[in-house]
């Protein structure tokens, strides 16, 4: 069988430790994970969170293309959420890190373990700022509409952009 390549789109977060150094040490096991290579990366930002009180969040999105199946590659995912120490205690919690597969082609995908687009991106500013950044004409295939048309409908003021010395 041939494994065909895919391009997806992935969202990080943390709000518990060193975030910046855990997001770019996740970026770099992604990176050089076999059947991955890293396409682009945004930038940092500095986040309010959603749910429970709890620190700010560190958020970036990074753009792969990938061999693996959509599934496959939410279990690397996991993977390295549990490397730093992820623990699913509480919906919305605090974490270390947060690794969610937004995107993956054009694929539309709903399993009790991976929905495709994700089912809350189009609401979330702190996905669409980052991943507008560099993928700004993706077409999100539910809506039909590009990822900066999405961005344009959400409030964006909880959402700053860290300088790379912040």
């Amino acid at each position: 069988m041939v494994v065909q390549s895919g391009h997806s789109a992935i969202a990080l977060g943390s709000n518990l430790g060193d975030s910046r150094a855990i997001l770019e040490s996740a970026l770099k096991i992604l990176a050089q994970t076999t059947g991955i290579s890293l396409q682009a990366q945004s930038g940092w930002y500095q986040t309010k969170a959603v749910g429970p009180p709890q620190p700010d969040y560190l958020n970036g999105c990074a753009l792969l293309q990938t061999q693996m199946s959509p599934p496959q590659l939410l279990e690397t995912l996991l993977g390295i959420e549990a490397k730093f120490g992820r623990l699913r205690r509480e919906r919305w919690g605090p974490r270390t890190l947060d690794l969610d597969l937004l995107l993956f082609d054009d694929i539309i995908l709903d399993t009790p373990t991976l929905q495709l687009p994700h089912p809350c991106m189009r609401e979330r500013a702190f996905v669409l700022v980052p991943l507008a950044e560099i993928a700004p004409a993706w077409i999100e295939p539910v809506s039909g509409m590009a990822i900066a048309e999405l961005l344009r409908a959400v409030n964006c003021s909880g959402v700053r952009r860290l300088m790379p010395a912040d």
